[in-house]
């Protein structure tokens, strides 16, 4: 797979990938199934935000506490509670009905 930079837009930049041509056209339909032809882009720049949420966590936390060290590593917690996450959700579909 090839990336080519083509221009900025503001905040954005538009590229052009090389990609298996099979493997395109899934990911396109894929995506126009569940959320519409439109929103292929957007998808993409969520798998890439997803891949790559520890740093920019780490640079809005930098740019929130300016000066002060942030963690290079942000490691998971556990919850000090044993939570049910099905159980959560089911009591707040039950309330909502």
């Amino acid at each position: 797979m090839y990336i080519i930079t083509v221009r900025s837009m503001g905040g954005k930049i538009k590229t052009s990938i090389v990609i298996d041509r099979s493997l395109w056209e899934e990911f396109k339909r894929k995506v126009s199934e569940e959320r519409g032809l439109k929103d292929v882009s957007s998808m993409i720049g969520e798998l890439i935000e997803e891949n790559f949420s520890d740093s920019l966590i780490i640079n809005a936390l930098s740019k929130l506490i300016g000066e002060a060290k942030v963690p290079e590593v942000l490691k998971p917690v556990k919850p000090l509670v044993e939570t049910d996450a099905g159980r959560a959700v089911r009591e707040m579909r039950d309330r909502e009905v």
